[in-house]
């Protein structure tokens, strides 16, 4: 029995240890890469930049102790928060105290894109300046035109005046994967041709209206804006904008402007000088779990409308407060940031199909898109006159009729308006006095009588959306009546 036991065990062993290599062997390697070669291949084609502007002699005024004052200027810009000992605005010329001279600005970085010195950027990294020097590795300074900046975007385009330069190849961002190596090259505080690596954290991530940054664990810090993210072929797939940090520092997270989305701005830029956007002139608002559910959608999609312009392009078309844009022009609308960028990249003087969804089923219509630039009406605000008032309803809100001037004040057809507040739903919810009631679920609010019949007739089981008008916006409160 012993010796069977022996040689049971030796067996159960050799086959564990047959069985360790195979399952590593099934399991991918994965190695880090080695950016040398590629670093030396890209580094000359990528340029540090500083801008001056003419500056009238000054007294001092402080800043981050053992950083220059254009270091530290630039540092307060590109953060956007607060530094203890730094001016919270742009130097001030003082009066009478000399003649205007060209003074440090601020240091960011480059990109060159074709050999006749076209350069792409960041715009905050030239917007306002009065100079642009451009200074490539071989340490040839060139000044440089700008060709034009879109602050939206955050980018600008300069040439300088040189032939056969070294460029960068042009990456596909809508290709990136999360988790795959990437590598900025800058001049972080002035310091050229620096190098840092790290990984692709998330892509498409929402931090403005017209771009979906590629997040990033690449350190970045004050210099690098305008410098390229590359991938390991050595491509742009961004250009390094933004960090977020609680310090002022960088905390382990930077975002890059996908270079897809920066070469659709560029184009405009280097022909026009200046980017031209669509818009429809509708304010926009999120779609949350709560209010999909009220609403019949199911789940959170879509761009829920807000505020029409009176007499913009979005009310003549049809659409109105209280819609969910659901596609734009045969484009899915996932989210309200969706929008201005579908709307954005449509030429204007073009129509558009749009799809809404409202009062539980869709609705297809047709927008003409305006330039963004075309004047945009102005919307008061509502007073708060009241008068033929109603007792506290259920939802917790007394009520009373519209006057016809208030109506065209507002832009809406119907509603009764706020006038006092209980306890119920809509008093928990925010509502207040002088708010207007345009709409309960499906039904249109067209006076006092109406209003109270409906909510009588509302079942205490079920939520259901309230729309609330406020000064120009439409604001949607799933209710569960008490």
């Amino acid at each position: 029995m012993k010796k069977y036991l022996i040689a049971l065990l030796a067996i159960y062993s050799l086959g564990q240890t047959a069985f360790i290599p195979q399952a590593f062997a099934q399991s991918p390697r994965v190695s880090i890469p080695d950016f040398a070669d590629l670093v030396e291949r890209a580094s000359p084609a990528v340029v540090n930049i500083r801008t001056t502007e003419k500056v009238v002699q000054q007294q001092a005024q402080g800043g981050i102790p053992g950083m220059p004052e254009d270091q530290a200027e630039f540092f307060r810009r590109f953060f956007g928060v607060p530094i203890p000992g730094l001016p919270s605005g742009p130097k001030q010329a003082q009066p009478n105290s000399g003649k205007p001279q060209e003074a440090d600005r601020g240091v960011g970085s480059g990109f060159i894109i074709e050999s006749n010195g076209l350069i792409l950027t960041n715009a905050h990294v030239v917007e306002g300046a009065n100079t642009i020097y451009v200074t490539l590795t071989d340490k040839r300074e060139y000044k440089a035109k700008l060709l034009g900046l879109d602050k939206r975007t955050d980018i600008a385009v300069v040439k300088i005046d040189a032939r056969d330069l070294p460029k960068l190849s042009l990456g596909d961002s809508s290709r990136v994967r999360v988790g795959e190596w990437v590598l900025a090259i800058g001049s972080p505080f002035g310091l050229e041709n620096t190098v840092t690596a790290g990984i692709v954290s998330a892509k498409s991530r929402d931090t403005g209206d017209y771009l979906p940054f590629i997040q990033t664990d690449v350190a970045v810090n004050p210099g690098n804006s305008g410098g390229p993210l590359l991938n390991t072929a050595g491509q742009v797939i961004g250009i390094n904008s933004q960090i977020f940090s609680r310090s002022g520092g960088y905390m382990g997270i930077s975002f890059a402007i996908p270079i897809d989305e920066a070469m659709r701005v560029a184009e405009q830029l280097r022909t026009n000088g200046k980017m031209t956007r669509g818009r429809i002139g509708v304010a926009l608002g999120e779609i949350t779990k709560e209010i999909a559910e009220s609403l019949g959608l199911g789940k959170p999609r879509g761009a829920y409308v807000r505020n029409v312009e009176p007499g913009g392009p979005a009310a003549a078309g049809g659409i109105e407060s209280g819609d969910v844009i659901l596609s734009f022009n045969g484009r899915d609308i996932g989210k309200s940031t969706d929008l201005p960028r579908a709307v954005g990249e449509t030429k204007p003087g073009t129509s558009a199909s749009v799809q809404v969804w409202r009062k539980g089923s869709t609705k297809d219509l047709m927008v003409s898109v305006v330039d963004t630039e075309s004047s945009q009406a102005i919307v008061k605000k509502a007073d708060s006159s009241s008068s033929n008032g109603s007792n506290v309803t259920t939802l917790g809100v007394a009520v009373s009729e519209l006057s016809d001037a208030k109506k065209k004040e507002l832009n809406i057809r119907g509603g009764v308006e706020v006038t006092g507040l209980g306890d119920g739903p809509l008093v928990r919810a925010g509502v207040r006095p002088g708010d207007v009631i345009i709409r309960i679920a499906d039904a249109d609010i067209a006076g006092i009588k109406q209003f109270e019949s409906l909510v009588k007739g509302l079942d205490t089981n079920k939520v259901v959306p309230v729309f609330i008008r406020r000064a120009d916006s439409t604001m949607v409160i799933p209710v569960k009546p008490k």
